[in-house]
């Protein structure tokens, strides 16, 4: 069986690049071209509730009951994700821009709110769309990042409103249209 050709060896169109550190902007413009939802994860430590705003959030199995998030190894919240044995992943609505751009300044934002505790002892948001309760299953190194995979003990879905999107590097809108079955 024959070997393909090394991908250098091919050519390559004018839209198209090897991904490599001096092309870093250009992998991430492309990146942004999957729009995702953008979510708030809250978890709890000795100072009070912590805080992260992560568009890197997605289902991974239904049973078990199975969510992922990934966390910068850079980020000034690392640790306090990384160790994080209980946490709550929640769905941002259209409405809640600000907050998620607060959260993603200040760590600590979540501190002043007066927020209640979920039965596992994590701070969390009543007004988002929907919130997943987990618990750590297991962490991966995954080059820059640490893929969090949660198992979910509680979903709560608080609303039926647009969510808010990340897309080309922006936060957006979502908005609601009818659509006919044919």
């Amino acid at each position: 069986m024959s070997q393909p050709a090394p991908l250098h060896a091919h050519k390559l169109s004018t839209d198209s690049f090897i991904p490599d550190e001096s092309n870093q902007r250009l992998l991430r413009n492309a990146l942004g071209c999957f729009g995702t939802g953008v979510t708030i994860v809250t978890a709890a430590t000795v100072d009070g509730p912590a805080a992260i705003t992560a568009n890197s959030f997605s289902s991974v199995s239904l049973t078990p009951p199975l969510v992922l998030w990934s966390l910068d190894k850079n980020s000034s919240r690392f640790l306090t994700f990384s160790n994080a044995e209980n946490y709550a992943i929640h769905v941002l609505n259209r409405h809640q821009e600000d907050l998620c751009m607060d959260v993603a300044r200040n760590p600590a934002l979540l501190s002043d709110q007066n927020l209640h505790m979920n039965d596992f002892g994590v701070p969390v948001l009543d007004d988002c769309m929907v919130r997943f309760d987990c618990s750590l299953e297991a962490t991966y190194e995954a080059g820059d990042h640490v893929i969090i995979l949660g198992r979910v003990q509680l979903a709560t879905q608080h609303d039926n409103s647009d969510p808010l999107m990340f897309y080309r590097g922006d936060i957006r809108n979502l908005a609601s249209q009818n659509s006919t079955a044919a």
